[in-house]
Protein backbone atom coordinates (compact mmCIF):
# COMPACT_ATOMS: atom_id res chain seq x y z
CA UNK A 1 0.00 0.00 0.00
CA UNK A 2 0.94 3.65 -0.33
CA UNK A 3 2.98 5.05 2.59
CA UNK A 4 0.33 7.71 3.17
CA UNK A 5 -2.11 4.95 4.11
CA UNK A 6 0.46 2.68 5.76
CA UNK A 7 1.66 5.18 8.37
CA UNK A 8 -1.90 5.93 9.49
CA UNK A 9 -2.76 2.24 9.76
CA UNK A 10 0.23 1.71 12.02
CA UNK A 11 -0.55 4.70 14.22
CA UNK A 12 -4.34 4.68 14.34
CA UNK A 13 -5.32 1.02 13.96
CA UNK A 14 -2.35 -0.92 15.29
CA UNK A 15 -1.36 1.57 17.99
CA UNK A 16 2.26 1.40 16.89
CA UNK A 17 4.77 4.20 17.42
CA UNK A 18 6.93 2.86 14.58
CA UNK A 19 5.40 4.84 11.72
CA UNK A 20 7.72 7.81 11.15
CA UNK A 21 9.71 6.19 8.34
CA UNK A 22 6.50 5.44 6.48
CA UNK A 23 5.30 9.00 6.97
CA UNK A 24 8.60 10.43 5.78
CA UNK A 25 8.37 8.22 2.68
CA UNK A 26 5.30 10.14 1.47
CA UNK A 27 7.59 12.78 -0.07
CA UNK A 28 9.75 10.21 -1.87
CA UNK A 29 7.31 7.45 -2.84
CA UNK A 30 3.81 6.95 -4.17
CA UNK A 31 1.03 9.50 -4.29
CA UNK A 32 2.79 12.18 -2.27
CA UNK A 33 5.87 12.14 -4.46
CA UNK A 34 3.72 12.27 -7.59
CA UNK A 35 2.04 15.44 -6.32
CA UNK A 36 5.25 17.09 -5.13
CA UNK A 37 6.99 16.32 -8.42
CA UNK A 38 4.46 18.39 -10.41
CA UNK A 39 4.79 21.52 -8.26
CA UNK A 40 5.77 24.60 -10.25
CA UNK A 41 9.21 26.13 -9.64
CA UNK A 42 7.39 29.15 -8.17
CA UNK A 43 5.77 26.97 -5.50
CA UNK A 44 2.28 26.73 -7.02
CA UNK A 45 0.51 23.88 -8.79
CA UNK A 46 -1.01 24.19 -12.27
CA UNK A 47 0.14 27.82 -12.19
CA UNK A 48 -3.03 28.81 -10.34
CA UNK A 49 -4.21 29.41 -6.78
CA UNK A 50 -7.75 28.02 -6.59
CA UNK A 51 -8.81 26.89 -10.06
CA UNK A 52 -8.70 24.64 -12.02
CA UNK A 53 -10.35 22.17 -9.74
CA UNK A 54 -8.78 19.90 -8.64
CA UNK A 55 -5.19 20.56 -9.71
CA UNK A 56 -4.70 24.11 -8.41
CA UNK A 57 -2.38 25.02 -5.53
CA UNK A 58 -5.22 25.15 -2.99
CA UNK A 59 -6.63 21.69 -3.70
CA UNK A 60 -3.31 19.94 -4.30
CA UNK A 61 -2.00 21.25 -0.99
CA UNK A 62 -5.22 20.19 0.75
CA UNK A 63 -4.73 16.72 -0.67
CA UNK A 64 -1.14 16.50 0.57
CA UNK A 65 -2.36 17.50 4.01
CA UNK A 66 -4.99 14.75 3.97
CA UNK A 67 -2.31 12.21 2.98
CA UNK A 68 -0.33 13.21 6.06
CA UNK A 69 2.73 14.72 4.39
CA UNK A 70 5.34 15.71 6.98
CA UNK A 71 4.26 18.97 8.59
CA UNK A 72 7.67 20.60 8.10
CA UNK A 73 7.80 19.88 4.37
CA UNK A 74 9.38 22.98 2.73
CA UNK A 75 7.49 22.61 -0.57
CA UNK A 76 4.16 22.63 1.24
CA UNK A 77 5.18 25.51 3.50
CA UNK A 78 6.18 27.58 0.46
CA UNK A 79 2.76 26.97 -1.09
CA UNK A 80 1.04 27.99 2.16
CA UNK A 81 2.91 31.29 2.14
CA UNK A 82 1.77 31.93 -1.42
CA UNK A 83 -1.88 31.22 -0.56
CA UNK A 84 -1.74 33.60 2.39
CA UNK A 85 0.09 36.30 0.46
CA UNK A 86 -2.27 36.17 -2.52
CA UNK A 87 -5.54 35.24 -0.82
CA UNK A 88 -5.64 36.99 2.54
CA UNK A 89 -8.24 39.75 2.62
CA UNK A 90 -8.31 42.81 4.93
CA UNK A 91 -11.12 41.37 7.07
CA UNK A 92 -9.21 38.20 7.87
CA UNK A 93 -10.95 35.92 5.38
CA UNK A 94 -9.29 34.20 2.44
CA UNK A 95 -10.47 34.49 -1.15
CA UNK A 96 -8.93 34.64 -4.59
CA UNK A 97 -11.52 36.69 -6.49
CA UNK A 98 -11.01 40.40 -7.16
CA UNK A 99 -14.76 40.89 -7.54
CA UNK A 100 -15.37 39.58 -4.00
CA UNK A 101 -12.76 40.97 -1.61
CA UNK A 102 -14.43 39.89 1.67
CA UNK A 103 -13.01 36.37 1.76
CA UNK A 104 -15.01 33.15 1.56
CA UNK A 105 -15.65 31.18 4.74
CA UNK A 106 -15.27 27.70 3.24
CA UNK A 107 -11.99 28.68 1.58
CA UNK A 108 -10.86 30.36 4.79
CA UNK A 109 -11.49 27.18 6.76
CA UNK A 110 -9.58 25.02 4.30
CA UNK A 111 -6.69 27.48 4.12
CA UNK A 112 -6.52 27.67 7.90
CA UNK A 113 -6.43 23.87 8.01
CA UNK A 114 -3.52 23.66 5.58
CA UNK A 115 -1.47 26.54 6.96
CA UNK A 116 -1.86 25.45 10.59
CA UNK A 117 -1.09 21.83 9.71
CA UNK A 118 2.12 22.79 7.88
CA UNK A 119 3.12 25.13 10.70
CA UNK A 120 2.96 28.47 8.92
CA UNK A 121 2.66 30.30 12.21
CA UNK A 122 2.12 34.03 12.07
CA UNK A 123 -0.52 36.55 13.07
CA UNK A 124 -2.60 35.90 9.98
CA UNK A 125 -3.92 32.66 11.43
CA UNK A 126 -5.38 34.51 14.39
CA UNK A 127 -6.98 36.96 11.97
CA UNK A 128 -8.59 34.03 10.20
CA UNK A 129 -9.89 32.77 13.54
CA UNK A 130 -11.47 36.17 14.22
CA UNK A 131 -13.05 36.18 10.77
CA UNK A 132 -14.51 32.70 11.32
CA UNK A 133 -15.97 33.74 14.65
CA UNK A 134 -17.54 36.83 13.07
CA UNK A 135 -19.10 34.79 10.24
CA UNK A 136 -20.86 32.33 12.56
CA UNK A 137 -24.63 32.25 12.05
CA UNK A 138 -27.37 32.12 14.66
CA UNK A 139 -27.56 28.31 14.43
CA UNK A 140 -23.92 28.13 15.55
CA UNK A 141 -22.30 27.06 12.29
CA UNK A 142 -21.32 28.57 8.93
CA UNK A 143 -22.46 29.06 5.35
CA UNK A 144 -20.12 30.60 2.78
CA UNK A 145 -23.12 32.14 0.99
CA UNK A 146 -24.18 34.19 3.99
CA UNK A 147 -22.37 37.49 3.35
CA UNK A 148 -23.17 37.59 -0.36
CA UNK A 149 -26.70 36.16 -0.47
CA UNK A 150 -27.81 36.70 3.15
CA UNK A 151 -28.69 33.06 3.80
CA UNK A 152 -29.33 32.27 7.45
CA UNK A 153 -29.14 28.46 7.61
CA UNK A 154 -25.69 26.96 7.89
CA UNK A 155 -24.14 24.57 5.39
CA UNK A 156 -22.63 21.24 6.39
CA UNK A 157 -20.02 21.71 3.64
CA UNK A 158 -18.76 25.03 4.98
CA UNK A 159 -19.06 23.88 8.57
CA UNK A 160 -16.83 20.82 8.23
CA UNK A 161 -14.18 22.86 6.41
CA UNK A 162 -14.16 25.41 9.21
CA UNK A 163 -14.12 22.77 11.95
CA UNK A 164 -11.15 21.00 10.40
CA UNK A 165 -9.32 24.32 10.22
CA UNK A 166 -10.08 25.12 13.84
CA UNK A 167 -8.81 21.72 14.96
CA UNK A 168 -5.50 22.11 13.12
CA UNK A 169 -5.09 25.56 14.66
CA UNK A 170 -5.76 24.14 18.12
CA UNK A 171 -3.04 21.53 17.58
CA UNK A 172 -0.58 24.16 16.39
CA UNK A 173 -1.39 26.66 19.13
CA UNK A 174 -2.83 24.89 22.20
CA UNK A 175 -3.18 28.21 24.00
CA UNK A 176 -6.08 28.99 21.64
CA UNK A 177 -7.96 25.77 22.46
CA UNK A 178 -10.37 27.35 25.02
CA UNK A 179 -11.45 30.01 22.52
CA UNK A 180 -11.70 27.47 19.71
CA UNK A 181 -13.81 25.10 21.84
CA UNK A 182 -16.23 27.92 22.57
CA UNK A 183 -16.52 28.78 18.87
CA UNK A 184 -17.04 25.21 17.66
CA UNK A 185 -19.35 23.88 20.38
CA UNK A 186 -22.56 25.03 18.72
CA UNK A 187 -21.30 23.91 15.31
CA UNK A 188 -20.95 20.37 16.66
CA UNK A 189 -24.51 20.60 17.91
CA UNK A 190 -25.65 21.83 14.48
CA UNK A 191 -24.26 18.70 12.81
CA UNK A 192 -25.65 16.42 15.49
CA UNK A 193 -29.09 18.00 15.23
CA UNK A 194 -28.96 16.84 11.61
CA UNK A 195 -27.74 13.40 12.71
CA UNK A 196 -24.79 14.24 10.44
CA UNK A 197 -26.67 14.00 7.14
CA UNK A 198 -30.43 14.36 7.59
CA UNK A 199 -32.87 17.24 7.60
CA UNK A 200 -33.63 18.38 11.13
CA UNK A 201 -37.24 18.99 10.02
CA UNK A 202 -38.14 15.95 7.90
CA UNK A 203 -35.46 13.40 8.75
CA UNK A 204 -34.78 12.84 5.06
CA UNK A 205 -31.26 12.58 3.68
CA UNK A 206 -30.05 16.08 2.77
CA UNK A 207 -28.10 14.93 -0.30
CA UNK A 208 -27.37 11.35 -1.32
CA UNK A 209 -23.87 12.37 -2.40
CA UNK A 210 -23.00 12.90 1.27
CA UNK A 211 -23.43 9.19 1.91
CA UNK A 212 -20.87 8.11 -0.70
CA UNK A 213 -17.34 6.98 0.14
CA UNK A 214 -15.28 9.39 -1.93
CA UNK A 215 -11.63 10.39 -1.85
CA UNK A 216 -10.50 13.07 -2.40
CA UNK A 217 -13.57 14.86 -1.07
CA UNK A 218 -12.11 18.35 -1.74
CA UNK A 219 -14.58 20.86 -0.20
CA UNK A 220 -17.50 18.45 -0.09
CA UNK A 221 -19.09 17.08 3.08
CA UNK A 222 -19.33 13.32 3.55
CA UNK A 223 -20.63 11.30 6.48
CA UNK A 224 -17.53 9.13 6.84
CA UNK A 225 -15.15 12.09 6.86
CA UNK A 226 -17.38 13.99 9.30
CA UNK A 227 -17.21 10.97 11.60
CA UNK A 228 -13.46 10.92 11.11
CA UNK A 229 -13.31 14.53 12.30
CA UNK A 230 -15.25 13.69 15.45
CA UNK A 231 -13.00 10.71 16.20
CA UNK A 232 -9.95 12.92 15.72
CA UNK A 233 -11.11 15.36 18.39
CA UNK A 234 -12.30 12.38 20.49
CA UNK A 235 -15.81 13.72 20.92
CA UNK A 236 -17.82 12.27 23.77
CA UNK A 237 -20.53 9.70 23.17
CA UNK A 238 -23.73 10.99 21.60
CA UNK A 239 -26.52 8.73 20.39
CA UNK A 240 -27.02 10.97 17.36
CA UNK A 241 -23.81 9.62 15.82
CA UNK A 242 -25.54 6.24 15.46
CA UNK A 243 -27.23 7.04 12.13
CA UNK A 244 -23.87 7.80 10.55
CA UNK A 245 -22.24 4.77 12.16
CA UNK A 246 -25.00 2.47 10.90
CA UNK A 247 -24.65 3.95 7.42
CA UNK A 248 -20.90 3.34 7.49
CA UNK A 249 -21.40 -0.28 8.56
CA UNK A 250 -23.86 -0.85 5.70
CA UNK A 251 -21.25 0.29 3.20
CA UNK A 252 -18.90 -2.52 4.19
CA UNK A 253 -18.37 -5.29 1.64
CA UNK A 254 -16.38 -8.43 2.45
CA UNK A 255 -14.52 -6.75 5.28
CA UNK A 256 -13.50 -3.67 3.30
CA UNK A 257 -15.08 -0.42 2.12
CA UNK A 258 -15.20 0.47 -1.60
CA UNK A 259 -14.28 3.60 -3.48
CA UNK A 260 -17.25 5.42 -4.96
CA UNK A 261 -17.32 7.62 -8.05
CA UNK A 262 -14.95 10.59 -7.61
CA UNK A 263 -15.91 14.19 -8.34
CA UNK A 264 -15.54 15.32 -11.93
CA UNK A 265 -12.85 17.80 -12.82
CA UNK A 266 -9.15 17.89 -13.55
CA UNK A 267 -6.94 15.62 -11.48
CA UNK A 268 -3.28 14.70 -11.39
CA UNK A 269 -4.01 10.97 -11.31
CA UNK A 270 -6.56 8.43 -10.06
CA UNK A 271 -6.01 7.28 -6.49
CA UNK A 272 -8.10 4.11 -6.36
CA UNK A 273 -10.46 2.32 -8.71
CA UNK A 274 -14.15 3.11 -8.48
CA UNK A 275 -16.16 0.12 -7.26
CA UNK A 276 -13.12 -1.72 -5.91
CA UNK A 277 -11.98 -2.07 -2.29
CA UNK A 278 -10.37 1.14 -1.08
CA UNK A 279 -7.46 1.22 1.33
CA UNK A 280 -8.18 4.86 2.18
CA UNK A 281 -11.87 4.38 2.91
CA UNK A 282 -11.22 1.14 4.82
CA UNK A 283 -8.65 2.97 6.98
CA UNK A 284 -11.11 5.77 7.74
CA UNK A 285 -13.99 3.39 8.46
CA UNK A 286 -11.96 1.17 10.79
CA UNK A 287 -10.56 4.21 12.58
CA UNK A 288 -14.04 5.61 13.12
CA UNK A 289 -15.45 2.28 14.33
CA UNK A 290 -12.53 1.80 16.72
CA UNK A 291 -13.32 5.19 18.25
CA UNK A 292 -17.07 4.45 18.38
CA UNK A 293 -16.57 1.10 20.06
CA UNK A 294 -14.35 2.68 22.69
CA UNK A 295 -17.05 5.27 23.42
CA UNK A 296 -19.78 2.66 23.75
CA UNK A 297 -17.67 0.60 26.11
CA UNK A 298 -17.27 3.60 28.39
CA UNK A 299 -21.02 4.31 28.64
Amino acid sequence: GDPSVRWQVKRDLLGSSDYQKDREAISTQGWGKQLLDVQDPEGTWAGKLYSPKWTSTHYTLLLLKRLGLAQNNPQAQKACEILLEKGMQPGGGVGYWQTYPLGETCVTGMTLSMCAYFGVDDGRLEKMLEHIDEQKLADGAWNCNHPRYKVHHSSVHTTISVLEGLQELAELKPNLLPAICEIRQKAHEFLLQHRLYKSDKTGKVIDEKMTRLVFPQHWHYHVHTALDYFQKIDHVYDERFSDGIDLLKRKQKDGTWPMHQPYSGKKWFTFETTGKPSRINTLIALRVLKWWDSLKSDC
